[in-house]
């Protein structure tokens, strides 16, 4: 297929246009505020110049459930500190359960092994009787719910009841070793945490109750941990410290049928997210219910094209923030679609099953899978319909533009591929797709909208066609309310707002295309700088990982000789051995596709990559091995032990 940057590899059609609700949105700012916004550019430029009009529009728009008060936004010079809808009263989880029918809400596969649905009306009612046992409880404003849960309904009914009350949520996934979650919840000190008894992964059957035991035991804030069966009919829970099985816990409220949801400010705290804590113990990050609302509201309605009558979907765990943004689809009226458990059972269909029997309509997966799925030469558009598949996103690292032209080539043709970026710091994306515009390989589509996205240089000055650093302007709903135990914000502060003042720095490498895309080339922490040059990890990437015998490949920068060199290491496909040809090869093809500078000066071959637990590699754990420095949270890893393929190479010391 031809990746050529003029040419788009997808085209949205005029009745798709017509359709679409962003362009309804178009046609309501036109008629309400008398301007032109013809197109999406014009648009974008209006929600940056004039962002309280733009907020204020899109609550409207997106009938948000709620007193939207008099005044949209105060401070908003001072980043941080500035404050959206500071009059406003609203409740998230009563506008997630705006929908009280027998239609589906959640769809819910564990791999091959379980599958279950729950009505509108069912949720609603499940909701209603979490929330009065966490009331019982005495569970109030600002105390914490924690969730040690795969992504299943019962997780969402949690979070639901936690939020009706106004108390926060946070979540890890039951694969994090006990430190990993002592990590977590060991700052917030939660008083009621959720839990499985175990779950199923590739096949097998994982049992937690024995972690479940130890993190209880650990925990001394917790008031009650209810145990979720999944994998035991009746698991045996007498040696949890204050357990309850979930039928016992809800036992005395199932008569319940109203929820008196709590009326809260816009910035009421919702959700406490973590870093990936590889270089420290996590950082707690809070976000606000207002501003995950409207966000998520914005990127679902908007980006997405997500309404009633879709059926959302996107692969992730609990211990990531994409889990946080697929929930909040409900508000949208639309289905939402959970899974548990390896992508690559049933031979690496069961994601495109589940597409074809649930009729999902929005398909979101990572950066890596569908890598996975060409390098093993996988072709759904040969074995499955996908014909309700309209948008199809990745994100988790950067998706190369062979990957765009894989997916139009081996998945489906006349799909909407949004390659989407942001993170856990704003619960949302700065950069993402749009379905009014066309696709170009390699690039995400667009700035968000009400994001004044900019590309800086070393000096903070805005760029274009050049790789720089990602930065935000101006204020946005979804900037954390701050960090937990950061009472001064100092180290809130320091970790967005140091680089460059009153403006955020988001920490990625990347440039603004002609188009008005975005290109990410990796984390600029990340950065190799050999000779001063500062070279995005992903432009390496793209190019090794085009060779059949990398599986993939993660590459750092090694302090040497008073300078950087770049360092590469590469999993080959089973039963290969790296020698001086592959070497060559994997040289040639980066300098050919590259500069001399991109040249590794060492190619070694490794039998695993670490990553976190949602998927993403850690080339800063890697560089502190290889280094001789300690990495000082490995339980944020999925993989720790791989860590030991990097230390103490000999090749690196000479």
């Amino acid at each position: 297929m031809d990746i050529s940057d003029d040419k788009p590899l997808w085209q949205p059609s005029r009745a798709r246009v017509a359709d679409a609700a962003l362009s309804r949105f178009m046609q309501q700012v036109a008629a309400r505020h008398g301007i032109g916004v013809g197109d999406y550019d014009a648009l974008h430029a209006w929600s940056v110049s004039d962002i309280e009009s733009f907020w204020s529009e899109f609550w409207d728009f997106a009938g948000v459930i709620g007193d939207k008060g008099g005044r949209v936004l105060l401070d908003g010079d001072r980043m941080p500190g500035a404050r959206w809808f500071p009059d406003a009263s609203l409740n998230y989880a009563e506008n997630l359960l705006r929908r009280r029918d027998e239609a589906d809400a959640l769809v819910f596969w564990g791999e091959d092994e379980v599958k279950n649905r729950l009505s509108h009306a069912e949720l609603y009612r499940q909701v209603a009787h979490f929330a009065a046992a966490l009331r019982d409880m005495g569970v109030g404003q600002g105390d914490r719910v924690a969730a040690f849960m795969p992504n299943m309904p019962e997780t969402v009914v949690a979070l639901l009841a936690t939020a009706s009350i106004g108390a926060i949520f946070t979540s890890a996934s039951p694969d994090f070793g006990v430190q990993g979650v002592l990590d977590r919840f060991g700052q917030t000190e939660p008083r009621v945490l959720v839990a499985v008894d175990g779950y199923h992964y590739n096949g097998r059957q994982v049992d937690c109750l024995g972690k479940l035991a130890e993190i209880a035991s650990q925990l001394p804030s917790l008031q009650r941990v209810v145990v979720v069966p999944y994998v035991h009919q009746q698991p045996d829970i007498t040696g949890i410290a204050h357990g309850r099985l979930l039928s016992d816990f809800v036992a005395f409220f199932i008569h319940e049928t109203e929820i008196p949801f709590a009326q809260l400010p816009f910035d009421q705290p919702l959700f406490i997210m973590y870093s990936s804590g590889t270089t420290g113990v996590p950082k707690c990050i809070v976000h606000s219910a207002g501003g995950a609302l409207l966000q998520h509201q914005k990127e679902h309605q908007l980006h997405a094209d997500v309404g009633p009558g879709d059926r959302l979907f996107y692969f992730t765990t609990c211990g990531w923030m994409m889990w946080n943004w697929l929930v909040s689809g409900l508000a949208t009226g639309a289905a939402v679609l959970l899974y548990d458990g390896s992508p690559f059972v049933c031979d690496g269909d069961v994601l495109f099953d589940y597409a074809d029997a649930e009729a999902m309509t929005h398909f979101g997966t990572s950066a890596k899978f569908i890598d996975h799925l060409a390098k093993i030469g996988r072709r759904p558009i040969d074995s499955h319909r996908l014909d309700s598949v309209r948008v199809m996103m990745s994100t988790g690292s950067p998706l190369v533009p062979e990957g765009f032209a894989y997916v139009y080539d081996a998945i489906k043709r006349d799909l909407c591929l949004s390659s989407i970026s942001g993170g856990t710091d704003i619960l949302s994306c700065f950069v993402l797709g749009c379905p009014i515009l066309p696709v170009y390989a390699g690039e995400i589509q667009c700035k968000g909208l009400g994001m004044a996205v900019e590309v800086f240089d070393e000096d903070g000055r805005p760029i274009t066609g050049e790789k720089g650093e990602l930065v935000c302007t101006r204020p946005f709903p979804s900037m954390p309310v701050g960090f937990w135990n950061d009472a001064d914000g100092a180290r809130y502060r320091a970790a967005y707002f140091e680089r460059f003042d009153n403006i955020w720095c988001h920490g990625d490498f990347c440039e603004e295309t002609r188009h008005g895309g975005l290109i990410i080339h990796g984390r600029s922490d990340a950065t190799l700088n050999p000779g001063g040059v500062r070279i995005g990890t992903a432009e390496i990437y793209r190019q090794v990982e085009k060779l059949d015998e990398v599986v993939e490949s993660l590459v750092i920068g090694q302090d040497w000789e008073r300078d950087v060199r770049v360092v590469l290491f590469v999993k080959l496909r089973d039963g290969l051995t790296l020698d001086e040809a592959l070497v060559d090869r994997i040289k040639q093809t980066i300098r050919a596709n590259t500069t001399p500078r991109h040249v590794p000066a060492r190619v070694l071959q490794v039998a695993d990559i670490p990553r976190t637990k949602s998927g993403k590699i850690v080339e800063l754990a890697v560089r502190n091995v290889v280094h001789g420095r300690p990495v000082k949270n490995v339980e944020a890893l999925a993989n720790p032990e791989a860590l030991a393929h990097y230390a103490d190479r000999p090749e690196l010391a000479n």
